[in-house]
């Protein structure tokens, strides 16, 4: 308070000269001596001055608001230039890019998502644009952690990557060979009270070349886990693999070992898998496989294929678009695909649904019986279009064992041409004059010799109605009798996978 006295005070005795002075000169001083420009000059200085310290005097007096005191923040975008990694592509950038997802890593938290899962609050590794070499697996330092995303560049493995190593690895082991290192992840590791190790790590808008060493990514006892707009190649073992955990989201990708538009001349080489989801309650979404020994792998329950499109490799070169290796438990939905000269493949299958695909190329679906079991099945209003060789659109491998169990399985409304059509329910009508009837439905008919439901009329011609029966079902054969010879028409439907 009494600063602002002083202040105020000086002012005014500044001022009070100001006007003395002013006056003093335009009352006193000669007008031929100071001409009438220099008078006006001196006038506009010195109201200047006094407006200066006018504004000095009300600057002083009005303190800050402590709403708008400027706060120190940090950033939780990682620019991977910025750590030294060298965006061309000819220097390894692997130390740059550990050091930035360890900086992310140990960054701001905002409290948890699944217990003893921190929330890294969105911290983004940003590739800004650029081509990285790297020389060992990207990992996280320990499990324990998620919201996080790495997006925006290329990841080239190097010549000495290891050739059993994936470019991200989302799992909870490290293969430093710095022993701290390995008993400060192991002890983060014992410190989480989480049975997931990441939760919504988000790998986005990434190229991914494996230079045929190893894999692209790694996912392991994960909880929403999301790879969106990835192109993954050069892989040889697995182009993305989930382990364990859940809601692994695969959407919007590009993935195949070499990098064609078909009809590659080294085709039937081609091997290694595109997708292995070896969880449960995973998507598969939009996603397009151009080569790989098999397209999607899938051995978890609960998963859903949609929109994919797998020419990976032909049918007639050993390959397999989508297998499905969960024998009596498979609970797998693929609607909405493309099998492109490359079929489905399903072990046992216990609640499968095929459903609005397209089969291109003799591609179709082949049930692979290891225990005989068949229940749940739905493969129904699909299209497929082959090359008139008299390929079955469904076909069996029992060359393990016969299936046995057969219930609830439909293969029905599928259109054709050019394959053979095979069904689950089949109609036929016979025209005759005798006591005898038989229609023979083996050339549609999926499985053989079994007919649980069997439904029919008998239409004669004349006026008279004989008693009739049904005598026979061997062999997907239907026979029916009459007691007295008639002409008549006789109308049948049977169905394979329904019982009464």
């Amino acid at each position: 308070m009494e600063s602002t006295m002083a202040k105020k005070a000086l002012v005014s005795m500044l001022m009070g000269l100001a006007f003395i002075f002013i006056q003093v000169f335009g009352d006193n001083f000669p007008v031929n001596q100071l001409s009438s420009g220099l008078y006006h000059d001196q006038m506009r200085k010195m109201q200047a001055f006094k407006t200066s310290l006018i504004r000095r005097e009300l600057d002083s007096s009005i303190s800050p608001s402590p709403s708008y005191a400027p706060s120190p923040q940090r950033s939780h975008v990682y620019h991977l230039i910025q750590y030294g990694a060298d965006p061309t592509g000819k220097l390894d950038s692997t130390e740059a890019l550990l050091k930035a997802i360890a900086d992310a890593y140990h960054g701001p938290s905002e409290g948890f998502l699944m217990e003893g899962i921190k929330n890294l609050g969105g911290a983004q590794i940003d590739l800004q644009g650029g081509l990285y070499l790297i020389s060992q697996s990207l990992r996280l330092p320990a499990a324990g952690a998620g919201n996080l995303m790495i997006h925006g560049g290329t990841l080239r493995a190097s010549n000495e990557f290891p050739r059993d190593g994936y470019l991200i690895d989302l799992s909870a082991s490290s293969s430093t060979n710095n022993e701290e290192e390995v008993e400060s992840s192991m002890d983060a590791q014992m410190s989480s009270s989480s049975s997931y190790n990441y939760e919504y790590i988000t790998l986005k808008d990434l190229m991914l070349d494996s230079n045929f060493r190893g894999g692209g990514i790694f996912v392991k006892n994960s909880l929403r886990i999301s790879i969106d707009n990835c192109y993954i190649s050069h892989f040889t073992s697995n182009g993305i693999l989930v382990q364990g955990g859940h809601e692994t989201y695969i959407r919007n990708s590009f993935l195949g070992q070499h990098i064609t538009a078909g009809g590659d001349p080294g085709e039937k080489d081609f091997s290694g898998t595109a997708i292995n989801l070896m969880g449960n309650d995973n998507a598969v979404t939009d996603v397009v496989i151009f080569s790989a020994a098999v397209g999607v792998m899938v051995s978890g329950q609960a998963n859903i294929l949609t929109g994919v499109h797998c020419y990976n490799k032909a049918t007639g070169f050993g390959g397999t678009g989508i297998y499905l290796k969960l024998p009596n438990l498979t609970q797998t939905r693929i609607v909405n695909c493309y099998m492109d000269y490359t079929g489905i493949v399903a072990e046992d299958p216990v609640q499968l649904l095929v459903s609005n695909c397209f089969f291109l190329g003799d591609a179709h679906v082949l049930l692979k019986s290891i225990n005989g079991i068949a229940k749940g099945v739905n493969i129904v209003d699909n299209m497929f279009c082959g090359s008139d060789k008299g390929i079955g659109i469904v076909q069996l491998d029992h060359s393990r064992t016969p299936f046995k169990e057969i219930d609830e399985v439909v293969v029905e409304r599928n259109n054709v041409r050019g394959m053979s059509l095979k069904a689950t329910v089949a109609k036929g009508s016979v025209r005759g004059t005798g006591s005898s009837w038989t229609i023979d439905f083996n050339s549609v008919l999926l499985f053989p010799n079994i007919i649980k439901n069997v439904q029919y009329s008998l239409g004669p011609s004349g006026s008279l109605f004989p008693n009739h029966a049904l005598r026979n079902l061997s062999d997907n054969r239907v026979v029916i009798e009459s007691d007295v010879a008639v002409s008549a028409t006789v109308y049948v439907t049977v169905d394979q996978g329904v019982s009464n």
